[in-house]
């Protein structure tokens, strides 16, 4: 009760009177400006980040291109994208068959005959009786 009254008069740490209902302290006048400067230096930093991070990725650019260019080897997008080229384009003159859309035998019903037939050679003779009924 002591620490309440001497907060009430004004002494003790100063956040005990705003949490007891006093007046909150004046903004500083400069804040908004503070806060403007605040944020265009954040902005100025992100900025350089991004060139930095530019200029880096342009130099990393330059050494594998060095490197392609020492080795004969080509960039990945254009590989892939012959790779692609070359699987949708026809192969003419290849000595392999196209491949068929659905591989013989799957989905023939003479197959599935054959295949019950095989089934049933190997089942007790109760069972075929009841299977073929």
């Amino acid at each position: 009760m002591n620490f309440v009254m001497k907060a009430a008069l004004g002494g003790g740490p100063p956040d005990v009177g705003k949490m007891l209902g006093g007046e909150e302290k004046e903004q500083d006048p400069d804040a908004a400006k503070k806060e403007e400067e605040r944020q265009e230096a954040l902005r100025q930093q992100e900025e350089e980040r991004k060139a930095k991070y530019s200029k880096m990725e342009a130099e990393r650019e330059r050494m594998r291109q060095g490197i392609r260019d020492k080795y004969g080897l080509k960039k990945r997008e254009e590989a892939e994208a012959e790779a692609a080229a070359a699987a949708e384009e026809p192969a003419a003159g290849s000595l392999t068959r196209p491949k068929k859309a659905v591989p013989t035998g799957c989905g023939d019903e003479e197959e599935e005959e054959s295949i019950m037939d095989t089934v049933m050679k190997y089942l007790p003779g109760p069972l075929q009786d009841m299977l073929k009924k």
